[in-house]
């Protein structure tokens, strides 16, 4: 099959939304996965998809798959405490294989890099990461943008909130829908009642195919994508249980909990530094996006909150 766009991290969050929206558009697709089994279980046997089995820490295999494609989405991630030892090796590897044939990398990115902002994060705001996490996403962004500036590749990227969606799992989504689907109060930490940016990955990936068709971008190019921002996990809470059925009520996890339980988990212990997330509102401006793409029709939230209600429905056991 001779497809032109790559999606690395296709059975993952914003990946599966992602080739979903290729495929929609009926392009044809290569994904690059570990597991072949989750991949065909997630997308069926699709004549638009190839489904190729390697790992991007195989760099001569990446370049391999990567050799002639034009387009590399470089959706994979690690756990947190994986970030600083794993990620910018993988993203190098990923700008090798890209530089082969002049690809353009599309990469999600979140906004570690600013620390914790009492305004509004336009495309302008200088970044000053306060955290390991927030240094190490600082280095992916400029080994992207360096990159591009030798002319070999071209860099789409996409700044964004927290996320949720169909095959969204992480261990701040999960225990919101997952809890949901059995009727009990969602879960959440520290504060529920202070305004919250989400975007639904189906629009995320909307944006990134409608960035992909664009022919006249500079060669790096970096955009906020705020999706919605509710005005409390309380109101969130309201407006799945009047989906679900289930209390509307939020099962808080407060702070001084969180540090006990971070004494046994890895992932809560990396959490730690970016507490003031969750204690304060982190709002992206996203004005930049909506007047390149004004008649772009996102998702409502209440169809967002119930098309990945009814995906945990059917795939969580």
């Amino acid at each position: 099959m001779n497809t032109k766009h790559l999606v690395l991290g296709a059975t993952g969050s914003i990946g599966y939304a992602f080739t979903n929206e290729l495929i929609s558009n009926e392009i044809k697709t290569t994904i690059f996965v570990r597991e072949k089994e989750k991949a065909q279980e997630l997308f069926g046997n699709n004549p638009l998809l190839e489904i190729i089995v390697g790992d991007v820490n195989d760099l001569e295999k990446l370049k391999q798959v990567s050799s002639n494609k034009d387009f590399i989405f470089c959706g994979v991630n690690v756990p947190y405490q994986l970030w600083e030892t794993q990620m910018e090796n993988i993203i190098s590897n990923v700008i090798l294989s890209a530089n082969q044939n002049g690809a353009t990398i599309l990469f999600p990115e979140n906004n570690y890099v600013f620390g914790n902002m009492t305004t509004p994060i336009t495309e302008k705001t200088i970044s000053h990461p306060a955290t390991k996490k927030g240094k190490v996403r600082l280095n992916i962004v400029n080994q992207l943008k360096k990159a591009s500036e030798h002319g070999e590749s071209r860099v789409i990227i996409l700044r964004l909130p927290d996320f949720f969606g169909p095959n969204v799992t992480n261990g701040l989504i999960k225990p919101i829908f997952e809890e949901a689907i059995k009727n009990k109060p969602i879960k959440w930490m520290i504060n529920a009642d202070i305004p919250h940016q989400f975007s639904f990955t189906r629009d995320v990936a909307k944006y990134f195919y409608l960035l992909s068709l664009e022919t006249n971008l500079p060669n790096f190019f970096l955009i906020n994508y705020g999706g919605v921002t509710v005005s409390s996990i309380k109101y969130l809470s309201k407006k799945i249980s009047e989906i679900q059925g289930n209390p509307n009520k939020v099962s808080l996890a407060p702070k001084f909990i969180l540090n006990i339980i971070a004494l046994f988990a890895p992932e809560v212990k990396e959490l730690k530094e970016n507490f003031y997330q969750f204690e304060n509102s982190i709002i992206l401006n996203d004005d930049r996006l909506k007047n390149m793409y004004p008649n772009v029709n996102e998702t409502k939230l209440e169809v967002a909150l119930k098309m990945t209600l009814d995906w945990y429905k059917s795939n969580m056991k």
